[in-house]
């Protein structure tokens, strides 16, 4: 399935039904008087967050979406049925904005979540309702209100705990596919990686997060070069980046010093709050130099850079190193969930593992 993040669809909310202009008319009741019903509430347009959907590719194919209107008022003092809301099901992690205007008008963030895009009209009032002392055979009503129409965009940004960072051929899908069930493409050439991929990484029970890859960055994305700022927004949400440094490119003339510096002005130039983010440095395919080799190389990125964040060491190949980043990692984020308050600490228990004695 091809990976679409944006989508642009109208919703139209149904209107409200008119209401009725009727009287009374039994036998032996010669003047029974006004007995209009009102029209019935149009139906609503709510957005709904499911987790098994993962893309708005189907938003492509169906642009249009309506809600029911209410119905007529009926004599006999009936009210006319009320329309049926229409729930449009989305991923998780859309954000949604008013396309004319760009104004943001929410986003949905966890399962089962809804958003209301468009409301319905209003009813109209049948004419039983106008009745008074005065006007005892009233044949006004009024019509229901109209629905609301929008032009929605639909973006979509993945929920993932990590990002992958890096320049093209850095090793990014390799390692995802060695720490998870992911299993995005891996070939010798780049650009390998066309869309995001997410892969859950699992060391023990409940013990998990999700790590996100996204296409290779290259100077000048944040103005369009290569993949541009397409996917870079997918980063928006991790709590911590993991930047991939190739320690033995085919090119030797490339610097991974420079490399990262790079990728650091286009994570400044993307805007919003990327380039403070934690960052952590991790030096890929050290399986492919000689230990005094590699020593050499990781000082010399470290004293260009004047690196103060964690480095790793490891190859996304072979998996050496990457148990031990995989566990730094979960730890670094339990600590950064409980200093947000949303974990507990570890000893505390979970109301989900308790059980009352027989």
């Amino acid at each position: 399935m091809k990976f679409v993040d944006e989508a642009f669809i109208r919703v139209e909310a149904g209107d409200g039904g008119s209401g009725c202009v009727s009287f009374r008319r039994e036998k032996y009741i010669p003047k029974g008087g006004p007995d209009g019903g009102d029209g019935g509430d149009g139906g609503s347009i709510y957005l709904l967050a499911d987790n098994n959907l993962n893309t708005l590719v189907d938003f492509r194919f169906q642009r249009m979406h309506r809600a029911e209107s209410g119905h007529k008022g009926m004599g006999k003092d009936m009210r006319g049925r009320g329309g049926r809301d229409l729930l449009i099901r989305v991923p998780v992690g859309t954000r949604v904005f008013e396309q004319e205007t760009g104004e943001s008008l929410g986003e949905l963030l966890t399962n089962g979540e809804r958003l209301l895009v468009a409301q319905g009209g209003f009813h109209g009032i049948g004419n039983a309702r106008y009745k008074s002392s005065t006007n005892r055979a009233p044949r006004q009503f009024s019509p229901g209100t109209p629905g609301e129409r929008r032009d929605l965009h639909l973006e979509l940004i993945l929920l993932a705990d990590v990002g992958l960072l890096g320049f093209p051929n850095a090793g990014k899908s390799s390692l995802i596919r060695q720490v998870s069930s992911a299993r995005p493409k891996v070939a010798d050439y780049p650009f390998t990686t066309l869309y995001p991929n997410l892969g859950v990484v699992r060391l023990g029970h409940r013990r998990s997060f999700v790590i996100a890859d996204i296409p290779g960055v290259i100077e000048g994305a944040a103005e369009g070069a290569g993949l541009g700022i397409q996917f870079l927004k997918h980063l928006a949400r991790t709590r911590l980046l993991l930047h991939l440094v190739d320690l033995a490119p085919l090119d030797e003339s490339l610097e991974p010093a420079a490399q990262v510096r790079k990728i650091e002005a286009e994570l400044t130039a993307f805007g919003g709050d990327l380039a403070q983010k934690e960052r952590w440095l991790v030096l890929n395919k050290c399986d492919l130099l000689p230990p005094e080799v590699l020593r050499q190389r990781r000082e010399q990125v470290l004293d260009d850079l004047g690196w103060l964040a964690p480095v790793y060491e490891c190859s996304a190949l072979t998996g050496a190193g990457t148990a031990q980043l995989m566990e730094d990692l979960m730890r670094r984020l339990e600590a950064l969930k409980l200093e947000s308050g949303e974990a507990r600490p570890a000893d505390e228990p979970d109301a989900a593992d308790w059980h009352p004695l027989d």
